[in-house]
């Protein structure tokens, strides 16, 4: 895109950046969907509601919405009575509706209603214009300002009236009469946040007033409320030098912008206005500042006139030529003013008054009723007693943005810009005439969103040597590029950062040198920017981290000596190793640890616990003992490390402080931590061992450490009581009772010989030991009796083998006569036990005997106790508990109990013996064996009997109710 860098800073070719592929106005006949009987003779429009008014007295009314449902109204009189409908007037939301007959009679309709009603107050008055109530009321007027044919001004209040007797105007109050002729023009609204001022304009044919001041305070129509503004206020007034008689006059306000919809009050709409006159249009914006009568004077002040011979000139021959035809009416848009004449309907821009459209549109003396603006819904009408045109508008703002920008117009030309291109030109004519400016700084965020060459744009700024503007550019051009744009993501990010070390390197000489900056910054504003760039460099770290190369930052910054910034990046993008390894280096520790307390990377306590462990021990374990993702394991190197040159107590020691935290509170099962907690505590020089002694009794029977392990180190740093009870939790009493004998621990070595109070037999043997090293070295034998009398299975037989073979017998006589006594009472229990052992044999001989004369007594009638027959029937047995059986039906019984190969064994003897298979001396022996297999026991009274205990009373085939009591 080429700049016209010399002619208003606007692009050469905006003409090709407008979006217009239609025309911005066109004319558009509308064809209602019904014939009329009568020509137009007057029309209003509001809210998307049309309201026609025929020369036969009737009128319709229209909703566009709905253009099916028409309201046909007739007037309360008829038309030769009344005089045809002169003219109409609607509010803008097409509520309240004022009907003005050529004989003066005035009617009002509401929307809701249609039954138009005369205004009798109102009778005679030939209405000329009428200004609404701003808050545009729907269910009264409440109060408007109606202008006359006179010259009078009246102040009004109409409401819907159901009682007959009632009339529709609550009061009508004649504010002022002005000797100028018709009112051509009234128009009311309120400055915002201000709900007691008012702004009337007034027009007449020569003069247009501007009054601006505080109303009354009227209560539901109870009295005038502008007649206090009329008499407190002077007008501020633009008069025509020369008026024309007769020519056309009238007020016109621009309607409601299309973004501005139901919160109207709430955001008041900017409006412009345009006096119609003889000398042309006379236009401007409604300025709502400063809310007092200087008002006036800053709005004629800013507006001009449009001459009626550049709006009503035609084209030919390449350029407008001079019409006789007046200018009939006109109608403001947002950025256009509409003017009908002579049959053509010309539009010109209010801002540069150029014509933009001018179309012949009405017959040769075809007259038309008027130019016609829907305020809400911006929709523009001509009519005329035959035909409704509807002026459609298409992008009306779309070559606004050029006009701003060459009226240097910057911010209003992008609000306007409809495309990137649009606002890339507006933009890049922005930034050059800042640049022009000297504004280098505004340049650079202008420049930053356009498309301007980087490279020019980038010189421009070196060359001039605006490092702060050529930092923003890149900034702004950096938030521009999409994440996909790596490569230019990359390259602008690290520049900006050498940008910014030699910013802030720039600003700290200056204030260590303690010189001037410029010439409008002392030493104290220097900081201030000092302290500004550098959250500014912050900032942007923070923001664009992802598009810098870490290890390109590294170089750039350290190459500056910005310690600070470069720390700050580390930080940033989560770099601590380097963080760490930069303090760890320089050997400030307290910086170090402060960055380790944030890590929650398991890694990075790994690599650097052997230095810190070995400079800041307990900081460290402090830091460590709040971390609960730690490998102990992975640390164990460097607590090793420090033990091995660590030369204070145990009580000082960090590492083991950190073990035994690790031990106790984490409940740590790895046999490598319990393993190097023993090798600290073993290894130490100090010769208590109530530390190791202690961890070793609290890890019970099952330690987590490997007792070999600590077996070896406990021996080889000669930790004899630690050896000793690991030889004991390990069952190795005999090595342990060994080892404490051999270092002279005798008390220790009865300890632990009483342990295996299970093992008599080996508890006697260590006791053994015992007491041949307390003997060996007692200096009296008695002494050593006394202690070894501890363990009572000790005889003084089994310690004589140990007493020197010189040795007076008077030192344990005692024990010598106690230890006989007892064998002599065992030799006596021994006799007594074998004289009982003799009665019982000769008491079992006589007992054999008895049997081979034992009978039973069988009666004559007794029964089998299985069958309930005789049993004298056939073969039986009696058992000694007198319960008798038939042979056979006791063999039943048995074979229903009996196991598997009892029975198995049971039938073959029944079958040899019953088929005569086996004779002589080996049948006698089958049917013995077989007795006893089956008389071995009753089967009523013995373990057959137990073994039936899950058997029920009531078998299945026995009948229940029997057993009912």
């Amino acid at each position: 895109m080429a700049l016209e860098a010399s002619n208003g800073f606007g692009a050469a070719n905006a003409a090709d950046l407008s979006d217009g592929a239609l025309p911005i106005f066109d004319v558009q006949r509308v064809e209602l969907q019904f014939s009329v009987a009568a020509d137009f003779v007057a029309a209003q429009v509001a809210n998307n509601v049309l309201i026609l008014a025929l020369s036969n007295g009737r009128i319709l009314r229209i909703d566009l919405n709905r253009p099916e449902d028409i309201d046909d109204i007739d007037l309360p009189k008829k038309a030769s009575e009344t005089g045809i409908i002169r003219r109409m007037f609607l509010d803008p939301t097409a509520s309240h509706l004022i009907v003005c007959t050529a004989l003066g009679d005035n009617y009002y309709l509401h929307s809701q209603s249609r039954q138009a009603r005369p205004l009798p107050r109102l009778k005679g008055v030939s209405i000329e214009s009428i200004a609404w109530n701003p808050a545009l009321p729907t269910a009264s007027t409440r109060e408007i300002l109606i202008g006359a044919s006179d010259g009078n001004i009246y102040e009004g209040y109409i409401e819907t009236a159901t009682e007959f007797y009632r009339k529709e105007e609550k009061y009508l109050k004649n504010l002022q009469k002005l000797p100028d002729g018709p009112i051509t023009g009234l128009w009311v609204d309120s400055l915002p946040g201000r709900a007691d001022m008012r702004r009337v304009l007034i027009s007449t044919q020569s003069r247009l007033f501007h009054l601006v001041g505080k109303v009354g305070k009227g209560h539901d129509g109870s009295g005038s409320i502008y007649t206090k503004l009329f008499e407190a206020e002077q007008p501020v007034i633009h008069e025509l030098s020369k008026p024309q008689a007769g020519a056309a006059s009238t007020l016109v306000v621009s309607p409601d912008p299309p973004d501005v919809g139901r919160f109207r009050e709430e955001v008041p709409p900017e409006r412009a206005f345009a006096w119609l006159s003889g000398h042309g249009v006379y236009h401007g914006k409604l300025l709502v500042s400063p809310a007092g009568s200087e008002l006036g004077t800053k709005v004629f002040a800013d507006s001009r006139m449009l001459p009626k011979s550049q709006l009503a000139g035609q084209e030919g021959s390449g350029r407008r030529q001079a019409s006789t035809d007046g200018i009939e009416a006109i109608a403001l848009t947002q950025w256009h003013v509409i003017a009908l004449i002579g049959g053509r309907v010309v539009a010109a821009n209010q801002l540069t008054g150029k014509t933009v459209y001018d179309s012949m549109v009405l017959n040769y003396g075809q007259k038309a009723l008027g130019l016609y603006v829907d305020v809400q819904k911006n929709t523009f009408w001509l009519f005329t007693p035959q035909e409704i045109f509807e002026i459609v508008l298409t992008d009306e703002d779309r070559d606004i943005w050029k006009i701003m920008l060459t009226l240097q117009q910057f911010d209003a030309a992008l609000q306007y810009a409809h495309t990137s291109a649009q606002r890339d030109a507006v933009a890049i004519a922005s930034g050059d005439y800042l640049i022009s400016k000297g504004q280098y700084a505004e340049a650079a965020g202008v420049y930053g969103k356009s498309s301007k060459p980087f490279e020019e744009v980038a010189l421009c700024f070196i060359d001039h040597n605006e490092s702060d503007a050529l930092r923003k550019y890149l900034l702004t051009k950096l938030g521009t590029y999409k994440k996909s744009s790596i490569m230019q993501r990359v390259m602008i990010a690290t520049w900006l950062v050498e940008v910014f070390m030699a910013k802030l390197n720039s600003l700290d000489d200056t204030i260590v040198t303690g010189a001037e900056l410029s010439e409008t910054l002392n030493p104290t504003q220097t900081k201030q920017q000092l302290d500004a760039v550098r959250a500014e460099f912050h900032d942007f770290i923070n923001k664009h981290k992802t598009d810098l190369d870490r290890k390109t930052v590294y170089d750039v910054i350290s190459s500056h000596g910005r310690e600070e910034e470069l720390l700050y990046y580390a930080d940033a993008v989560n770099d601590y190793n380097y963080v760490l390894s930069y303090w760890v280096q320089r050997e400030r520790w307290s910086e170090a640890l402060k960055v380790l307390k944030r890590q929650t990377d398991a890694e990075v306590f790994y690599r650097y616990s052997s230095v810190l462990m070995t400079h800041t021990a307990t900081e460290l374990v402090d830091i460590l003992m709040r971390q609960a993702n730690l490998k102990t394991r992975n640390l164990i190197p460097a607590l090793l490390e420090y033990d091995r040159n660590f030369k204070g107590s145990l009580a000082g020691n960090q590492a083991v402080r950190y073990l035994q935290y690790v031990v106790n509170q984490l409940a740590s099962t790895d046999s490598a931590v319990h393993n190097t907690l023993v090798s600290i505590f073993a290894s130490h020089p100090s010769k208590d061992e109530s530390a190791l002694l202690s961890y070793l009794e609290s890890q019970g029977d099952e330690p987590r450490y490997d007792p070999d392990f600590a077996l070896r180190l406990c021996i080889q740093h000669h930790r004899v009581l630690s050896c000793a009870h690991i030889y004991t939790s390990m069952g190795q009493y005999v090595q342990a009772v060994d080892l404490a004998l051999a270092h002279n621990e005798v008390e220790l070595a009865s300890i632990i010989a009483n342990r295996p109070m299970s093992n008599p037999p080996l508890r006697k043997k260590l006791w053994l030991a015992v007491a041949k090293k307390v003997i060996s070295q007692s200096n009296g034998i008695k002494t050593a009796i006394e202690f070894l009398k501890r363990c009572e299975l000790l005889k003084i037989e089994d310690l004589i083998p140990f007493f020197p073979d010189f040795v007076v017998i008077d030192d344990f006589k005692e024990e010598i006569c106690t230890a006989l006594e007892d064998y002599s009472r065992n030799i006596d229990a021994l006799r007594r036990e074998m004289d009982e052992s003799s009665q019982t044999a000769a008491n079992i001989k006589v007992d054999i005997q008895a049997l081979e004369h034992r009978y039973a007594i069988v009666e004559p009638g007794e029964k089998c106790y299985a069958c309930s027959l005789p049993l004298l029937s056939r073969q039986f047995f009696v058992f000694p508990c007198q319960h008798a059986f038939h042979s056979d039906c006791l063999g039943r019984r048995v074979l229903e109990q009996a196991g598997p190969a009892k029975a198995k064994r049971i039938r073959e003897c029944q079958v040899q013996v019953s088929k005569g298979m086996v004779s002589g001396a080996r049948r006698e022996a089958m049917v013995a064996e077989l007795d006893g297999l089956v008389a071995s026991a009753c089967i009523l009274c013995s373990d057959h009997a137990i073994r039936r205990i899950n058997e029920p009373f009531i078998k299945e085939d026995e009948d229940l109710s029997e057993w009912v009591l």
